[in-house]
């Protein structure tokens, strides 16, 4: 199985962190994934991933800040 990706996003503008989440995760076939590296909680992320692709997706925190917060998000396989 191939590494996840690593999306680092810290360095990003806040307008384009969303738009280019999203594009990468378009570009994952199932039971794919990326690395999220953020630095802050990315749960506001998470509720628009439910709200567009409910069901489409995993997300698993690896680790929790307070600095830095890494989350996998996967597409989902079924």
């Amino acid at each position: 199985m191939p590494q996840d990706q690593i999306l680092d996003v810290r360095q990003m503008v806040p307008a384009q962190r969303h738009t280019t989440i999203f594009h990468t995760f378009d570009q994952l076939k199932a039971g794919e994934g990326f690395v999220l590296v953020n630095d802050h909680d990315p749960k506001p992320l998470y509720y628009q991933f439910s709200a567009e692709h409910q069901g489409e997706f995993e997300w698993t925190y690896l680790e929790e800040g307070p600095e830095v917060w890494r989350v996998r998000i996967g597409r989902a396989t079924h």
